[in-house]
């Protein structure tokens, strides 16, 4: 991991900019913490960090504080990172189904979603070993946001992630259903029940999947940008409960 800049932002949090390989990232530490703070990895759609940083400092700044360190990277395919041509084929083919109104096949979701998964996935641990290696960060971990599956593959598999918020969204894998069978760790879902992009029953089916024996499907009307500010607090609330 190498820094590359910092900035401190107006709340007294420090932002700093760091490569990962080929990776970009960001981390954001709280400046008020006198001993090491647990991290929060923030997950995000396939857009870029330059599209989605308005979102990813809002979160960062609300979970610093709260206490906590907040980090992310970028996701493979996207922002500057190079060109994925099987995934840019597969975003194509969903176009091309979702403005003819066809269905969107097995098929075509596997091929979109499946290879993100399987590359993302060991690109966050190798993140986490990084971060966790810093002064100033000692865990526990939580992982907030999307893409939901490959939230889903995390909390499977990664045994320092103890908590999970996802955003619930459709274009899931059958794979991924059986994966969320395992994933036992305590989740706060939340799901936009008008959501226009999102099979509503897709993901209400996921959320039956998940064997956690505490986990909590946050439901509010609207589309997809219509998340009310009562939301964020419900899943800070959740953090603040598994992370300190």
């Amino acid at each position: 991991m190498q820094f590359t800049s910092e900035q401190r932002l107006d709340d007294g949090v420090l932002e700093r900019r760091f490569t990962l390989g080929e990776i970009p990232g960001i981390l954001w530490t709280p400046d008020s913490a006198s001993a090491p703070v647990p991290l929060i990895l923030l997950g995000h759609p396939p857009l870029g960090l330059p599209r989605m940083y308005p979102r990813l400092v809002a979160r960062a700044q609300r979970a610093a504080a709260d206490g906590f360190a907040a980090a992310t990277i970028e996701l493979p395919g996207s922002g500057e990172r190079p060109r994925w041509a099987a995934v840019d084929q597969a975003r194509a083919d969903l176009r091309r189904a979702m403005e003819t109104g066809t269905p969107v096949s097995d098929e075509i979701i596997d091929a979109l979603v499946l290879p993100l998964v399987d590359k993302a996935v060991p690109e966050w641990q190798a993140a986490l070993d990084a971060l966790l290696s810093l002064p100033g960060i000692g865990g526990p971990v939580g992982y907030s946001g999307g893409v939901i599956s490959v939230g889903v593959r995390l909390a499977a598999v990664e045994p320092r992630v103890v908590a999970a918020g996802l955003f619930a969204g459709s274009l899931v894998p059958r794979a991924i259903f059986e994966e969320a069978r395992r994933v036992t760790i305590p989740l706060h879902v939340l799901l936009q029940w008008d959501d226009e992009g999102n099979d509503r029953q897709a993901a209400l089916d996921l959320f039956d999947a998940f064997g956690s024996k505490e986990k909590t499907l946050h439901a509010n009307m609207g589309g997809h940008t219509g998340v009310p500010q009562f939301a964020g607090e419900d899943a800070a609330g959740f953090f603040a409960r598994h992370l300190k």
